[in-house]
């Protein structure tokens, strides 16, 4: 193994002047630097795992100080780097080291992003989206022949991802660009490092990335809130606690509150707020928020100001605020992973517990909870599954490294098959890819706007235009946003003239009129006027409407669910559990039957003049919703006249004009696929999945210099160009890649192919006399949506004939 290194003493002095001893996983990294090899730190939260990172970059430039661009730190999050440069840039001043540390983003300066490639600094912090942008610089090469170190953070938010694609290619680009870079990943939640490191340095031998585990650490402080042993039947996002979580937040130095969707963030600000009788400073943050909205909370955070924060996933990848000594989860975690993740931002010192209070939504949402606190206590993470990467984000990268100056197809070839998610891309594939980078396709070869790549005498590419590389960084980037326009708070012409507090999406702001409010930025909002892209806005009162956003639903982890229907059927557990849910789960036992721990659960049931059949899969809201096109289907051909269906993340509960008397048929496995593509096709799943592989891929553009493109021209492009490769080229690159988005993302076939073949196997058909309690949270989301949500008295009584029925013994 050879010595340890040493820490040059301007460092160690620091060390000791803070009664501080190098951990030994911070020298592990140290020593692993010095042998050249990359490496995978995982560490629990308050473990020095940042400071383990960036050790061996401060002892390099502290001990052989140079000018240059030396190491790379790449965030999931803008927050995250700018957290990060805030806490690295105190020990580099107290040490009297000559390292510059800067952060470059989507919302960093366009002088300073010039300056940076002029004067790189020491120690660069960015994003994925910022790092391929930068790299499709002329400049680029020049810029990072001499990085020595790049460091990804929190590593498990990309590995799964079309971010950590990209991200794999870039660095892929940067091993070419700088041959001896050393790969380092970070993170507290991984299940499996050594499928991480293949991942980190697929191209590097096992000897070569070493695996350094921090031992020790508190064990998290995970609680439930039950008050008087009462937990709601229905909702899902914990709102009906606000009262008792703002006392929590009172007897706390500093919370964060987390929610799941930004939609609820700005529902439970106002709920904490109406509670806040001490009139305490609480902030929201989420990724709708302008920039400038969001730096503020982060350094009234930072500096002490706030005594809680309401926040989206913007805010629970890494930042380090040591005040934070309590975590509130709103609404179940959904993975072990994630409340561990979440968890760890309170109290960061390794030799304390963090603290975190859950705060479930309903019945389901305890079990939930309780589970993902058994899966943490026992050390269970959530598993990862890779995937090949996607042909739309390679699209994309083609055309940036033309950007960056002309490449052989050969030397590309072999680039990209050195990034972990590329590595088994067959040349065929590759072609195909090129083939569209440079005209767009078989289909569309004609039109002059796809034209992209042209051939030079060499047999180099190079892309067409100047004017290309340009739009292609106003573009680049795999997340894809609904289509949104500016909030701006003031009467101007112009959003200049006005302070613009963030985005909605197009769609919420197409039902605003003026003089209506809404809610966004935890303040009541009344809108003043529209003008392009901008909705003008002013103070306002009165019941808002709440800002609506697509996507952010997180579907609860398949090793979680296991685990609550092992509660369920725990007998030996339910003395433990509130007394609502102990009657709910004994009732449910006595008028049904549990779900098994391997076997389907349906139900069928008369209530009124319908039929009812509610499927407990447990497999994620995307598989039950495509469980109900699939299964209402079947029942259509079948002569059931099927109504409705809805579904969660628990179950899936469908209506009929005629009994369901046998239900085993529409669970049929064999025809899933034959089916399933009918159905993509037709549905507009697939279409949704080809609008955003078109803008990934390059083929529409979501910005251009001046112009506000709406979301109806943007779909009427897509719908268009769909339909012409649906007719004329049906096996395009795009199309193919839509598919493959359509049946993981949108519809999640795999657990549902997985629920077919159990229910095939092991179904328990149940006719009950009247709705069952585990049934109760299906058809109040199927009263709510009849009703609407303002017909509050309407929805109490319907609610409260649904519990007596259900909880009624015969």
């Amino acid at each position: 193994m050879g010595r340890s290194v040493q820490l040059p003493r301007i460092i160690a002095q620091w060390f000791a002047a803070r009664g501080w001893l190098v951990r030994a996983h911070q020298q592990a990294m140290l020593d692993a630097a010095a042998r050249g090899r990359h490496a995978l730190l995982t560490a629990p939260t308050g473990a020095g795992k940042t400071l383990a990172g960036f050790l061996p970059t401060l002892a390099d430039v502290a001990t052989n100080p140079a000018e240059g661009l030396h190491t790379l730190y790449i965030s999931p999050l803008k927050a995250l780097a700018v957290d990060v440069q805030r806490n690295l840039l105190t020990p580099v001043a107290e040490m009297g080291l000559d390292i510059r540390v800067e952060t470059r983003t989507g919302d960093t300066p366009a002088a300073r992003k010039a300056r940076q490639k002029e004067q790189p600094p020491h120690i660069l912090l960015t994003t994925p989206e910022s790092l391929a942008n930068l790299l499709s610089s002329p400049e680029a090469a020049a810029m990072m022949a001499g990085v020595k170190r790049v460091i990804i953070d929190e590593v498990h938010a990309f590995g799964t991802t079309k971010r950590g694609d990209q991200l794999m290619l870039c660095l892929a680009r940067l091993q070419r660009l700088a041959p001896a870079l050393q790969r380092v990943g970070l993170s507290a939640t991984i299940a499996d490092p050594e499928s991480w490191a293949g991942w980190l340095a697929p191209d590097a031998d096992a000897t070569q990335v070493e695996i350094v585990v921090a031992e020790g650490g508190a064990d998290p402080a995970i609680d439930i809130l039950v008050i008087d042993d009462r937990i709601p039947w229905g909702g899902h996002n914990g709102r009906w606690a606000a009262r008792a979580v703002m006392r929590r937040i009172e007897a706390a130095r500093l919370a964060i509150v987390f929610v799941n969707t930004r939609a609820v963030a700005e529902l439970v600000f106002r709920d904490l707020w109406a509670e806040n009788d001490n009139a305490l400073p609480i902030g929201i943050h989420h990724g709708s928020l302008a920039p400038e909205a969001r730096r503020k909370v982060e350094a009234a955070m930072a500096a002490g100001k706030l005594r809680a924060i309401v926040a989206t996933a913007s805010l629970d990848l890494g930042l380090d605020w040591g005040d934070v000594d309590l975590v509130i989860q709103m609404g179940a975690p959904k993975g072990a992973s994630r409340l561990l993740q979440r968890t760890g931002r309170a109290n960061h010192r390794m030799d304390e517990a963090s603290r975190c209070l859950i705060v479930p939504g309903n019945r389901f949402e305890y079990l939930e909870a309780l589970a993902a606190r058994d899966a943490v206590q026992a050390g269970e993470l959530d598993p990862d599954g890779f995937r090949p990467g996607a042909l739309d984000v390679l699209a994309q990268h083609v055309v940036g490294c033309a950007a960056a100056g002309p490449f052989y197809p050969d030397e590309l070839y072999d680039e990209v098959k050195s990034a972990a998610p590329y590595a088994g891309l067959t040349r065929e594939s590759f072609d195909a890819v090129l083939g569209y980078a440079a005209t767009g396709g078989y289909a569309l070869k004609a039109y002059e706007r796809y034209q992209r790549l042209v051939a030079l005498p060499d047999g180099r590419l190079r892309l067409r235009s100047a004017a290309l590389a340009r739009q292609w960084r106003m573009n680049s980037g795999t997340i894809v946003e609904a289509v949104a326009m500016n909030v701006v708070f003031g009467s101007g012409k112009s959003r200049h003239h006005g302070r613009r507090l963030g985005q909605v999406e197009e769609y919420f702001a197409g039902q605003l009129r003026v003089g209506d409010s809404f809610m966004f930025a935890g303040q009541t909002l009344e809108v003043t006027g529209f003008d392009g892209a901008d909705i003008h806005v002013r103070m306002g009162r009165g019941s808002p409407k709440v800002p609506v956003y697509a996507g952010g639903r997180m579907p609860m982890t398949t090793r979680l669910a296991a685990r609550v229907r092992g509660l369920m059927n725990d007998r030996a557990r339910w003395p433990g559990m509130p007394d609502d849910v102990r009657e709910w789960l004994a009732i449910q036992a006595r008028v049904s039957r549990l779900p098994g721990e391997d076997d389907v659960l349906v139900e069928t049931f008369q209530r009124d003049d319908r039929w009812y059949m509610v499927v407990y899969g447990f497999a994620g809201h995307p598989a039950h919703q495509t469980l109900g096109m699939l299964v209402t289907q079947r029942m259509e051909r079948a002569g059931l006249k099927p109504l409705g269906f809805v579904a969660s993340d628990y179950a899936m509960a469908c209506w009929s004009l005629d009994p369901v008397d046998d239900p085993r048929p529409l669970f049929d496995p064999t025809v899933l696929e034959d089916e399933l593509a009918e159905w993509l096709a037709a549905s507009p799943f697939l279409r949704r999945a080809f609008r955003e592989v078109a803008i990934i891929g390059g083929l529409i553009e979501r910005v251009q210099p001046g112009v506000h493109k709406s979301g109806k021209a943007m779909s009427v492009s897509s719908d268009l160009i769909y339909d012409v490769l649906r007719r004329y080229e049906p096996d395009h690159l795009l199309l193919t890649a839509a598919w493959t988005d359509a049946r993981g993302k949108l519809t999640d076939v795999a657990r549902l192919a997985a629920l077919l073949e159990q229910a095939h196997a092991r179904l328990s058909h149940v006719r009950a006399a009247h709705v069952t309690p585990l049934a109760v949270p299906s058809l109040l989301t199927i009263g709510r949506e009849r009703i609407g949500d303002s017909a509050d008295s309407a929805l109490l009584l319907e609610a409260e004939a649904l519990i007596a029925e259900a909880m009624r013994v015969d």
